[in-house]
């Protein structure tokens, strides 16, 4: 038997930021993270590794603010040792209903701290539009840059299809290397005592005051008593929820990621993370249709699919490589060690890419095999995260981080550290396991008013 002060379970990128900010920040003493695996892997090691300060909820945008902050102290003391660049996002639309929803959307968030709206109508006296160096990051760009008008969505994307109408450039946004990060945060945590247990949990020890330990497999270590655990497992949190005797409404989705070869260089280099924002009808020949509606498991791939596919460059100046991603199918699914892929999945992806991008249909006929992996988002209903105390004394959660754990990783471990010390801020409420006991709100999210327009 051991014990510790803090008992972290999980070694992804949320329990690693919880003990770097338990032991380096706040100079917690003896911080165990427990986990059966490798640091930084199960689903940390499969993100976008992408960042953004444009959330349209006050609290993921006061949340996100303060954790891309935090990420931008830690570039600046580390010599950005994790490659952290300003490149944006850009958001596309090809109706005049999508722009004028752009533009809503972009005003309300505008005033939530993310900085301002620069609109853009392809006239002389517009503002500056910003150019900085690509991937590189400069941390006075904040706000975002919308434009309503075609020809200048067309002269700065030439390669979008011809139909776009509007864009949103949001700045305060790019990608870092998620794994480089983890190892920093890591690093740092170990030099200031925190200790890698190897074991699966087994089971939460409960007696009259609340936690009072946990039980290990698979380890030299059986037992570690401690008063206080902050459970970060990433996709194991059903079953970490189950061992602690608490119900949550968690479920899993399995989200791809499409490592693709651009051999052809359709797409320029100097890109941010560009996200067509319509939904998206494909392109098939009279053969393919026929076949697709004689598979009732395809069937659906002839309607119109969600909006949000998306692509960003990936590997620096020298690369021709890219990421493709789009959730066409993101049904709550099991969680398994070794997630399936569906041998057609990499072309639907690229056909949506040819939606936006329309030169990238010449891949169709001349693709080599792309690289498919992925991982999963666990998540709530309103795709909110989980963090704070729960009903049982000494038990916290950080967790339900969905597909924003890199980015949100930090800011949510300052979170955690604000609840253990009795002082977190007004607004974290919205993101703690609490929200789940009033009835009121459960009733609204699950006729789908509470997590409306949150992404």
């Amino acid at each position: 038997m051991e014990t510790a002060g803090v008992v972290v379970c999980g070694a992804g990128i949320g329990g690693i930021a919880a003990a770097h900010e338990l032991a380096v920040v706040g100079g917690v003493s003896d911080v165990v993270i427990v986990d059966d695996r490798p640091p930084l892997t199960v689903t940390s090691d499969k993100s976008t590794e992408c960042y953004r300060d444009w959330w349209p909820q006050p609290a993921m945008a006061a949340l996100m603010g303060r954790s891309i902050t935090r990420l931008e102290e830690l570039a600046e003391a580390t010599g950005n040792a994790f490659a952290m660049n300003r490149n944006g996002y850009a958001y596309v639309t090809a109706t005049a209903e999508g722009a004028a929803a752009l533009a809503a959307s972009a005003e309300r968030t505008a005033t939530l701290g993310s900085g301002p709206l620069r609109v853009h109508g392809g006239e002389s006296g517009d503002p500056a539009w910003p150019e900085t160096p690509w991937e590189k990051l400069d941390t006075t760009l904040r706000g975002a840059d919308l434009t309503l008008d075609p020809a200048t969505v067309r002269a700065r994307f030439p390669f979008i299809a011809a139909d776009a109408q509007a864009m949103l450039h949001a700045r305060r946004c790019g990608w870092v290397s998620a794994q480089q990060l983890g190892m920093v945060l890591l690093e740092r945590a170990r030099e200031a005592g925190v200790r890698l247990v190897h074991g699966r949990l087994v089971d939460v020890e409960r007696d009259g005051a609340g936690v009072s330990g946990v039980r290990l497999a698979g380890g030299a270590v059986e037992r570690i008593a401690t008063r206080r655990v902050v459970a970060a497992p990433g996709p194991g949190l059903p079953e970490v929820l189950r061992l602690a005797g608490l119900e949550l409404p968690v479920f899993s989705e399995l989200h791809a990621k499409v490592t693709f070869d651009d051999v052809l260089g359709v797409l320029p280099r100097h890109l941010p993370l560009v996200i067509w924002n319509d939904p998206v009808t494909l392109e098939w020949s009279d053969e393919e249709r026929r076949d697709l509606e004689a598979d009732p498991a395809l069937a659906f791939l002839l309607g119109p699919l969600p909006p949000a596919v998306h692509f960003r460059p990936e590997g620096g100046e020298g690369s021709r490589k890219l990421l493709l991603l789009w959730a066409f199918d993101a049904a709550p699914v099991p969680v398994v060690d070794e997630p399936v892929f569906a041998p057609w999945l990499a072309e639907v992806v690229v056909r949506g890419v040819a939606r936006m991008v329309p030169g990238f249909a010449v891949y169709l006929e001349r693709m080599r095999r792309p690289f498919v992996d992925g991982g999963y988002y666990t998540k709530v209903g309103d795709n909110r995260p989980l963090v704070g105390p729960t009903e049982l004394p000494g038990f916290h959660l950080l967790a339900g981080l969905s597909g924003y754990g890199i980015m949100v990783a930090m800011g949510a471990a300052e979170l955690l550290a604000a609840h253990l010390a009795g002082t977190p801020p007004a607004w974290a409420r919205d993101v703690a396991p609490e929200r789940f006991a009033d009835a009121a709100y459960v009733a609204r999210l699950a006729a789908g008013a509470a997590g409306a327009g949150q992404l």
